[in-house]
């Protein structure tokens, strides 16, 4: 990483922490720019199976579509190959997929650099699943948000349901399960707090209390 990097808040959690609900409130109250870098991830698993990739090809199959694949973030959109598809990787398909191929070494260090630029010009928040120990270790404020495997399956329940994508609460539960499985237990990047890390338990608190508490942090802690 570079010195000029500008102020980064990085939040990392399991899928249905409800990360990027904060992350976008936080940054809009700071006057941050805003970084889904799970949009990014599902971006590039969208693009991979347009080129027809299966998740256990080879890195120079995986090579070959990534060479040919423009992936930015901007105002909230994610663009490919300069088509805004921010819907398009909202699919419960492209949801599994995203996590699948981000468990590849070429995945994540095709995206690394894409995200770190992110914070050359602009103070951001950021939030994923190693933006705390990986993408930004020596980010200027560190947060680690979390619920409970009950709370997350019923938020997520309810985010696909709202798009019209209907499952039961048992088949949400199965999904989480498998998504922190996947994200811990990778051999690049698991999902872990960071020893710096500021902890937050979402479970039991309003959507106005989480964003509270980070922002009492990143006032008061130096």
């Amino acid at each position: 990483m570079t010195d000029t990097m500008k102020k980064v808040v990085a939040i990392d959690g399991p899928t249905g922490a409800g990360k990027s609900t904060i992350a976008k409130l936080v940054a809009k109250k700071l006057g941050f720019n805003y970084l889904d870098t799970g949009a990014l991830y599902r971006a590039i698993a969208l693009a991979l199976r347009n080129n027809g990739v299966n998740p256990e090809d080879s890195a120079e199959r995986l090579m070959d579509a990534l060479r040919k694949t423009e992936v930015s973030y901007c105002d909230g959109k994610v663009f490919l190959q300069g088509i805004d598809v921010s819907e398009d990787i909202r699919s419960k398909e492209i949801d599994h997929y995203s996590s699948v191929f981000s468990t590849r070494r070429i995945v994540r260090d095709f995206l690394l650099n894409i995200q770190r630029n992110a914070a050359l010009v602009h103070d951001i928040v950021v939030e994923g699943r190693d933006t705390t120990t990986v993408v930004f270790p020596k980010a200027w404020k560190k947060i680690y948000l979390d619920a409970s495997l009950d709370e997350r399956a019923k938020r997520r329940y309810l985010q696909y349901n709202e798009k019209g994508l209907h499952i039961n609460i048992e088949e949400s539960i199965r999904d989480i399960l498998e998504r922190d499985k996947r994200d811990s237990n990778r051999d690049i990047a698991p999902l872990k707090r960071a020893d710096d890390a500021f902890a937050v338990d979402s479970s039991n608190l309003s959507i106005e209390q989480v964003q509270e508490n980070i922002l009492e942090f990143i006032r008061t802690r130096p």
